[in-house]
């Protein structure tokens, strides 16, 4: 069946719809009555369920954590699982960041391509569908949640009430199908600092990063220094042979450094820029002794800088159906004289979360940092090639795009295809196409959007109608 007509025929709705999705600032906030991500993820779920209302389709919002738009009957579901909820703005944006504008044919902000275009593409290619006027023998459930990027009770409080779908897909990922993805763990390093306001130079501030899931793009330390001059000359010689994006400025009587990276997702670190790793770098240079600052400075130099695949801290496994572990120092933070590190790590689906606690303490077994571990383990997911949402959703990929080369693969990254059974990753990114996803600038070309509707239709009549 061929839905594009359709499609084509909504689409200055489907561009419209994700403009005004966009301009809702989903990020999670504190707890209201009702609203238990905060305003914003309330009002982005209120909009995409009254849409949907307004086309026909059978709406549940679940005491304000999840809810879904359905269609059709039958006993089994098919499950398109996506969410509303965005990673914080971070700074840098050529245009607003919940403007929705649309320039050179592509629409900006934060969530066009994580994940709110993606799931308007799919709630129109199910519009397109039932506009078709064809019977499947499946339901379709779109379900929505608002707490993919910080924790998923969203689809823990869900499915606790709602039955899962048979089968599902997440359009929050890449093309042609993930038929696999890294168990996930967030964890801190804490460090006690035993440092005297007499020293040449006391730290007084120091933070970086935003979210665990993504590299930081800024680092900044406030510093009490009491040689200057030195001081300066030593940042001077540091920047003229590093050439970092590390700056140095007054502040009172304290000098400031600021620190600046290049944001990714925390799934793929080696592809980002470190803001804590270059101020790390820096501070490397001035403290330079035996003062336990110093000590600190440079255990994280020579264990944990661009460790992108956890080697030189005791954890560096990979197997042959992931490959390599993915090791990201996402956060920092001084707190009453203690250093808290937050990583996130990737490790391979053959693998488990003991083997990388047990790694990393034997590896700092001899220091004084503190390994912490993560309350949360999201383990790997796996679906045989074979598997028949898996051999759909390629045959779907291969007729409409032509790429008959293409393999289903595993990624780093933790989608909600995890958080049901039998479900996997179809999109939104294309081969070859830029990854733009929690980054400044994020956009979806109006090409793209549509061109996700129309591949996202053919993928539910496919697997709903046999």
């Amino acid at each position: 069946m061929e839905f594009r007509r359709y499609i084509d025929a909504m689409k200055a709705d489907l561009i419209k719809s994700t403009q005004e999705s966009i301009r809702i600032k989903s990020v999670e906030e504190s707890e209201l009555p009702g609203m238990p991500f905060g305003k914003g993820n309330q009002e982005a779920l209120n909009h995409f369920l009254e849409l949907g209302e307004s086309m026909g389709f059978r709406s549940l919002n679940l005491d304000g954590y999840a809810g879904h738009l359905e269609m059709g009957d039958g006993e089994e579901t098919v499950g398109i699982l996506a969410h509303l909820d965005v990673v914080p703005e971070g700074d840098g944006w050529t245009y607003p960041p919940y403007g929705g504008e649309i320039h050179n044919g592509k629409i900006y902000g934060r969530g066009t391509t994580d994940d709110k275009g993606p799931a308007m593409a799919a709630l129109y290619a199910m519009k397109a569908i039932k506009d078709s006027g064809i019977s499947l023998k499946r339901k379709v459930r779109l379900i929505l949640g608002l707490n993919e990027e910080s924790g998923w009770r969203c689809m823990e409080h869900y499915f606790s009430k709602v039955e899962h779908p048979d089968m599902a897909f997440t359009p929050d990922a890449e093309f042609p199908v993930i038929h696999g993805e890294k168990g996930i763990i967030i964890f801190n390093l804490k460090y006690k600092l035993h440092q005297s306001e007499d020293c040449e130079v006391f730290i007084k501030e120091l933070n970086g990063g935003i979210a665990p899931n993504m590299v930081p793009d800024s680092a900044k330390a406030v510093l009490s220094v009491k040689d200057k001059v030195l001081f300066k000359a030593a940042f001077d010689k540091f920047t003229d042979e590093k050439n970092l994006p590390v700056t140095l400025t007054s502040l009172g009587d304290d000098l400031v450094i600021d620190a600046r990276g290049i944001s990714a997702h925390g799934s793929t670190p080696e592809k980002g820029e470190n803001a804590i790793t270059h101020l790390m770098s820096f501070l490397g240079t001035v403290y330079n002794g035996g003062c336990s600052m110093c000590s600190f400075i440079r255990l994280y130099n020579e264990r944990l800088a661009n460790n992108h695949h956890g080697e030189k801290i005791g954890c560096g496994l990979e197997d042959d159906v992931s490959g390599k572990l993915n090791f990201n120092v996402g956060m920092i933070a001084l707190k009453d004289n203690e250093i808290i590190i937050t990583i996130n790590v990737r490790y391979p689906i053959k693998s488990a979360a003991k083997e990388i606690y047990d790694g990393i303490r034997e590896n700092l077994k001899d220091t004084p940092i503190l390994l912490v571990e993560g309350k949360s383990d999201s383990k790997p997911l796996y679906v045989p090639v074979d598997n028949f949402l898996v051999e759909t959703l390629m045959k779907v990929y291969q007729e409409h795009t032509g790429d008959k080369e293409s393999k289903p693969i595993t990624i780093g990254g933790g989608t909600y295809a995890r958080a049901t059974k039998n479900a996997v990753a179809f999109g939104p990114m294309f081969p070859g196409q830029p990854d733009v996803a929690h980054q400044k600038d994020e956009y979806i070309s109006i090409e793209h959007l549509v061109d996700l509707a129309d591949i996202y239709s053919k993928a539910i009549y496919q697997l709903a109608s046999q």
